[in-house]
């Protein structure tokens, strides 16, 4: 229904280890990510939020603000990296050559 009256069906998710919010929003067509974080309202609600550009993607693909979603899309808010993954990657094979294990 929504597809038909030129409205989109979109979420915006955030995620700590803690807790995960999603919020379902109903958007005019041609809205972009941007448009959907705002009408969010998570950066109010969750003001240490550290909404940047080079951390929001749709399902998972890095997007920019400026992207225009479509019926359906799940825009992602994510949070920064607690160890860069070529870090972690060579700790793990440190640790495992060394006879510990890292689980």
């Amino acid at each position: 229904m929504a597809a038909e009256s030129g409205a989109l069906q979109v979420e915006v998710a955030i995620a700590w280890p803690e807790l995960q919010v999603v919020v379902r929003l109903e958007l005019q067509a041609g809205a972009t990510v941007s448009d959907a974080i705002e009408a969010s309202g998570l950066g109010k609600r969750f003001p240490q939020l550290d909404i940047r550009p080079d951390r929001l993607g749709v399902f998972g693909e890095k997007k920019r603000p400026d992207h225009a979603l479509r019926n359906g899309d799940r825009v992602e808010i994510y949070r920064p990296l607690e160890v860069d993954p070529k870090t972690a990657r060579r700790l793990a094979a440190e640790a495992e050559r060394s006879g510990r294990t890292t689980r």
